[in-house]
């Protein structure tokens, strides 16, 4: 096993990329503490990770609401112990053009993809600063390296996002702390599927491709650093290409 008695929060955990890397890591020996919006999912995830004889504790939480996010991190902590690895996975979509895009799409947008990752960090900072040990990985998108007609929020959310993970890979490397950006293409997930109804998604990548970049990340050598990974469709071009 990759991480035996290790202790991972994961946002977003009740289904798609959340669930994958929770199963992911619970199949390496890793306690899981489950997070989403959606009791009903996150309950079906902690099941399942049960059934392969780890442990598991479901939060009810918007990764948005300073305090439920506070509260959530002091259940794991009590419930389950230290919180060893944070994946900011919990995100939100509405693609349309930038015309049609409100206030309030923006502000969500921006709330979930940005701030929830700013809000989770801060939480479990003081505990992984006084072990000096820990790892983040913040789930960002493609959407964060390129621009993406339709997805000005969207966009605008993962460029932050990805610019925050490599401010704190500076500033948490005197506290052992590794912090990591992964930047998947098209994933076949119910978020792709409400915003992309039409698109042909036969070829794009399952939830389980991206868990097994995250297994890397958590797993990595404390000598190396790996920034982002980038993980697209096979028959799409490379970014920058």
């Amino acid at each position: 096993m990759l991480l035996p008695g290790k202790v991972a929060l994961i946002t977003g955990a009740g289904r798609g990329i959340g669930r994958g890397i929770a199963l992911a890591f619970a199949r390496e020996g890793c306690d899981i503490a489950a997070l989403a919006r959606t009791s009903t999912e996150i309950e079906e995830t902690a099941d399942a990770v049960r059934a392969l004889g780890r442990r598991a504790v479901t939060l009810v939480c918007d990764v948005a609401d300073e305090s439920a996010v506070r509260d959530a991190v002091q259940t794991v902590e009590r419930d389950l112990g230290p919180i060893d690895i944070l994946v900011n996975n919990a995100g939100y979509a509405c693609f349309k053009p930038f015309t049609q895009t409100d206030a309030g799409m923006w502000r969500r947008t921006l709330d979930v993809n940005l701030t929830g990752p700013f809000l989770c960090i801060q939480a479990v900072l003081p505990s992984m600063m006084a072990r000096k040990s820990g790892r983040i990985i913040n789930v960002s998108s493609v959407a964060g390296l390129k621009p993406i007609a339709d997805q000005s929020a969207y966009c605008a959310s993962k460029y932050g996002l990805n610019g925050l993970t490599k401010v704190l890979a500076l500033e948490l490397r005197p506290h052992g702390i590794g912090v990591h950006a992964i930047c998947p293409g098209g994933v076949d997930t119910q978020l792709a599927r409400e915003n992309m109804p039409d698109r042909d998604k036969s070829n794009w990548l399952q939830p389980e491709d991206i868990a097994h970049a995250a297994l890397f990340l958590a797993t990595q050598s404390p000598r190396a650093a790996t920034d982002e990974i980038v993980v697209r469709r096979f028959d799409s071009t490379p970014i920058g290409g």
